[in-house]
């Protein structure tokens, strides 16, 4: 057995409604169980708020837009935060700059 599969685990997860059997790699099992917990709860989200009202094809697609937008929002925030650290350096730079004339 090589390196590499000694930090490959494999795991059953539940998504949803299905039981899947995935290789992953060891660190990365708690991201994986939490990943599969937020897909079903958010499709049992809105399963019970469109039961009635949608099929399972476009309650399963509003999911992946809910997912996916909470992704793009966060992966927004965090590209604008070196940006910050600059103007920050910068702006002490500028007022010790000022302070010393």
């Amino acid at each position: 057995m090589g390196e590499s599969d000694k930090e490959k685990l494999r795991i059953r997860l539940h998504v949803y409604d299905t039981d899947m059997t995935v290789t992953i790699p060891r660190a990365e099992e708690e991201c994986y169980r939490a990943a599969a917990k937020l897909i079903t709860d958010v499709v049992n989200n809105y399963s019970a708020v469109y039961k009635d009202r949608k099929g399972e094809k476009e309650i399963l697609y509003m999911a992946l837009i809910d997912i996916s937008l909470r992704y793009q929002k966060e992966t927004r925030k965090h590209d604008i935060l070196p940006v910050t650290d600059i103007l920050t350096k910068l702006t002490s730079e500028i007022e010790e700059a000022l302070d010393s004339e």
